[in-house]
């Protein structure tokens, strides 16, 4: 899997680069708001993780920009903005689920998973162990799962 981190903090940055990279996630990194489309586009990520504190362009911006420009990856925002009202907005401009800082590693997995599997992507953990692609345990991705992906469209007429 390929994850984009858009995250100004460095600490942060390393942090989770460090740790997500231990479960076997190629990791991609973007401190700063008018970079992070053209690392999105550079980097195909599987998955996106967005803080909305960030020089140039803020997170929402971002994703707003990304969502008209057609980049479909999923979105999880991780913020220290954790009000309802924060929460909502950042569903409403596109994101596919909110964690708020501080969050617990065990559950971004836990929350990335379904995103990795809906957009066609297996996470490579399952259970605490790196699967491969060609081992996967992960189950295929649903036709529609009704979190980011379409229903099928049927060709049939009465």
């Amino acid at each position: 899997m390929k994850l984009l981190l858009i995250e100004d903090n460095p600490a942060m940055q390393a942090s989770l680069q460090r740790s997500l990279q231990r479960r076997g996630i190629a990791v991609a990194l973007c401190g700063d708001g008018r970079l992070a489309l053209d690392a999105w586009a550079a980097s195909a990520p599987d998955v996106v993780l967005l803080d909305l504190t960030l020089p140039g362009l803020d997170g929402l911006q971002v994703l707003q920009k990304a969502r008209q420009n057609g980049f479909a990856a999923p979105v999880i925002i991780l913020t220290a903005r954790g009000t309802v009202g924060d929460r909502v907005l950042g569903l409403k401009t596109g994101a596919d689920d909110y964690l708020p800082k501080p969050f617990d590693l065990d559950e971004l997995e836990a929350r990335s998973a379904p995103r990795c599997r809906c957009a066609g992507s297996a996470p490579p953990w399952r259970h605490g162990r790196k699967t491969t692609s060609a081992h996967s345990t992960a189950p295929p991705p649903q036709p529609n799962c009704n979190l980011c992906c379409k229903p099928p469209t049927s060709t049939w007429r009465a």
